[in-house]
This record gives structure tokens, C-alpha cells and sequence, in this order.
């Protein structure tokens, strides 16, 4: 593997300002690992290793500092795996490290993640005296049998329990739906939609469910909603959450105003994020490059390398001419889209590097722009993965 100091050698890109920068903190244990589930988490066997972890965390983020030394957080996110495993003592402990070495902003949105079936009314309020200001919430479903196809540890029952006690100790509360489970229909669909806008939270986040490779559910896939009910329940729910507030400023996420999810809109605005945590994934600007990273993925290595400053497993600068697409796989989930200049300050590369690409999107009825905004249409959203096969190719030659 290459040393930082070699991938960032030579000029490539002119970045005139870095973007900001936000930290992700990776807990990679549950209880029990979803049959749907393809994220970068493990069941846990035994005594959960939380102040090893912790110790891990805090060497990896040492080791870290000089490539964002002297830069500010602006936010900060435990996910997993189901961070609410973890003590409020250590995620005190984790966030007194944090402050000790990164300069977070005073209004940092700092959030965990949670499991319904990990929920004690003492304990968030712990977490929440800690310096967590934004909780999400994995509900997925009100519906009894539903959860039980989805293989969560948690009951219709505990999942509504959960939310009361979030809202008790959170202003800040964001639940994560699923729809086009197994075997549900359109009215089910809406009625988890509704049971979840009913308790007036903030932000929701509504996912399709999709078959994800080296998960049981792609291996033996469940009965499945066809596409035109599917994309059924996607239009309800827009239809439902906007009467109700709900501004549809992403693919899958609705928010009240003033309630986006900030860490979410830095990484769609194509800003930069330190990951630290088995499997985390870091991309930090520099001025004439950007670079990724990917740490060890399996704990007990995570956990043998970073302690001894080798959490990172590989590094690459990001070629040129992959530049356009990875901005535009983010910033055109956008609804709204994205100012024109915010192509050039995040990638150093000009607009009219892409011009041919942005002339065919717009020929096709993928996007709307002017000297000011590029966005997606109606049409470009629904085959988003079409539009970005346009920026695929290189570019810049």
C-alpha cells in the first residue's frame, strides 16, 4: 500500500477551499444480523470488547489528524451496526476523545444510530446529556408480522415505545421505514408511513427494500411486491408525508423545514468525511487531490491494526476523470439539485469539462438547469441510474 505522502505527490486538481468536513464513527456489532443486511456489521458472540473498541477508535483518529489537522467537524456520526449497544459511558468517553483532537463547530449536529430493541429511557438520556443532539431510529415497520420477515429483534410494540422515548429525550429524531417487504401491500405500506408522520418527528428516511448480494435475502429471496406496487407505495408516501409537512429533498429522505439531515447533505454536496471504525470509509480534499480510504473491516483486525496505526487497509487518489461521476452519484439524489459552482469547488475541475454530458441529460429530459442550478427532473429521478451511466466515461480526456 502507498503511503500518503506518495498518492499526494502530484497535481492533478486545483481546489481554491476544502469542503467541509464531517467524522464518521463505526460500530460494527448487533444482536442479531439482519437477513437483509449488507452493511459492514457482526452479531455479537461473547462480551462485547466496548472499551478495547473505544481504544481502537481513539488510536485510528490519532493517527488520522495530519490529513485533516487544523480542520473543523461540522458533524458527527456513530452508525453500524447498532451503536446504542454501546454504553452511554463509552460513547462519552468516545466523544470526550473526538473534542479532545478535532475542533468540532459549536452547533455540530452530532448523532447516533439505534435499535428499538436495544432502548432504555436512562440510558438515552445519558447518551443525550453526552453531547447527542440528533437520534435515527431503525424502525423499518409498525407491523408485527413485517418485522418478523425482516428478522428484527424488536416487536410492533417496542418499536412504538421506542419512539416515545426518543421524542423525550431528543428534539432531533429521524426513523428509518422500509417498504415493498415481503408479502406487503400498498394499504400496509401507507399505514407504517402514517403511524410514523403521526408522532410528528422531524425527519424520516424511507427506503426500498432491495436484494442485496452476500445477504440470505438474496440468496433466498422472499416474495416481493412487483415494481408498479412498489413504486405504488413510493407515491403515496410522497402524496402523504408532503400534506403533512414533509419536505422530499432526497431519494429517500423527507424532513420539516430546518430538519435535514446535515452529516446526509454534506456527503450528497460531495464534502469531505474522516471514517474511523472497522470497514469505515474516509474521502478528504486536499488542494490538488482528493483522496479515499478503507479501513480493516473484521473487528479483531480493525482493532490489531489500529492499535498499532495501521487501521487503514487501502488508500487511492481519486483519478480525474472518475471525479464527474462521483459528484454527480450524490449530488443529482439531490431534488433540488445543485449550484453550478459547487461542481468546481468540490471536484477543482470546470464545469465545462462535462458540458457534452449535461447536453445529453438535458436532451433526454433527465435534468433542468441554468446559468445557476443544475437538477434532476421527474424522469431523471426515476432512472437515476441511467443518468449517471452519462458521467461514467472520461470527461476531461
Amino acid at each position: 500500500m502507498k503511503d500518503a505522502a506518495t498518492l499526494l505527490s502530484g497535481k492533478h486538481i486545483r481546489l481554491d477551499a476544502l469542503p467541509p468536513l464531517a467524522l464518521y464513527v463505526h460500530i460494527p456489532w448487533c444482536v442479531r444480523k439482519c437477513p437483509y443486511c449488507d452493511f459492514n456489521s457482526h452479531a455479537v458472540r461473547g462480551e462485547l470488547p466496548e472499551r478495547e473498541y473505544v481504544a481502537a477508535l481513539t488510536a485510528d483518529l490519532e493517527a488520522a489528524l495530519p490529513l485533516v489537522w487544523g480542520r473543523k467537524v461540522h458533524t458527527v456520526f456513530f452508525g453500524g451496526g447498532t451503536p446504542s449497544l454501546f454504553s452511554a459511558r463509552a460513547i462519552d468517553g468516545l466523544l470526550a476523545a473526538i473534542r479532545a483532537r478535532l475542533p468540532l463547530v459549536p452547533d455540530a449536529e452530532i448523532t447516533l444510530e439505534a435499535n428499538p430493541g436495544t432502548f432504555e429511557a436512562e440510558k438515552f438520556a445519558a447518551y443525550r446529556a453526552s453531547g447527542i443532539n440528533r437520534l435515527s431510529v431503525g424502525i423499518q415497520s409498525f407491523d408485527a408480522q413485517h418485522l418478523r420477515d425482516l428478522g428484527r429483534i424488536h416487536d410492533a410494540d417496542e418499536a412504538r415505545r421506542a419512539v416515545g422515548i426518543a421524542l423525550d429525550c431528543f428534539d432531533n429524531v429521524n426513523l428509518d421505514l422500509m417498504y415493498a417487504l415481503p408479502r406487503q401491500t400498498l394499504e400496509e405500506a401507507a399505514r407504517d408511513v402514517a403511524s410514523a408522520a403521526d408522532y410528528g418527528v422531524p425527519h424520516l428516511s424511507v427506503y426500498h427494500l432491495t436484494l442485496e448480494p452476500n445477504t440470505r435475502f438474496h440468496h433466498e429471496p422472499p416474495p416481493l411486491p412487483d415494481d408498479d406496487t412498489a413504486a405504488a407505495m413510493q407515491e403515496r408516501t410522497q402524496a402523504m408525508l408532503a400534506a403533512r409537512g414533509y419536505a422530499h429533498y432526497e431519494v429517500s429522505a423527507y424532513a420539516r423545514p430546518g430538519f435535514e439531515a446535515r452529516h446526509n447533505l454534506n456527503y450528497w454536496q460531495f464534502g469531505d468525511y474522516l471514517g474511523i471504525g472497522a470497514g469505515a470509509h474516509s474521502k478528504i480534499s486536499f488542494a490538488d487531490c482528493i483522496l479515499r480510504q478503507v479501513r480493516h473491516a473484521g473487528p479483531a483486525a480493525y482493532m490489531e491494526h489500529a492499535a498499532r496505526g495501521a487501521a487503514v487497509l487501502e488508500q487511492r487518489e481519486v483519478a480525474m476523470r472518475d471525479l464527474p461521476f462521483e459528484f454527480m452519484m450524490n449530488a443529482l439524489r439531490l431534488n433540488v439539485g445543485f449550484p453550478t459552482q459547487l461542481f468546481e469547488q468540490r471536484t477543482g475541475l470546470p464545469l465545462t469539462s462535462i458540458r457534452c454530458e449535461l447536453d445529453e441529460a438535458e436532451r433526454r429530459g433527465f435534468i433542468v438547469r441554468d446559468h445557476l442550478y443544475i437538477a434532476p427532473t421527474e424522469l431523471g429521478r426515476r432512472f437515476l441510474n441511467d443518468l449517471l451511466q452519462l458521467f461514467l466515461h472520461d470527461p476531461v480526456g
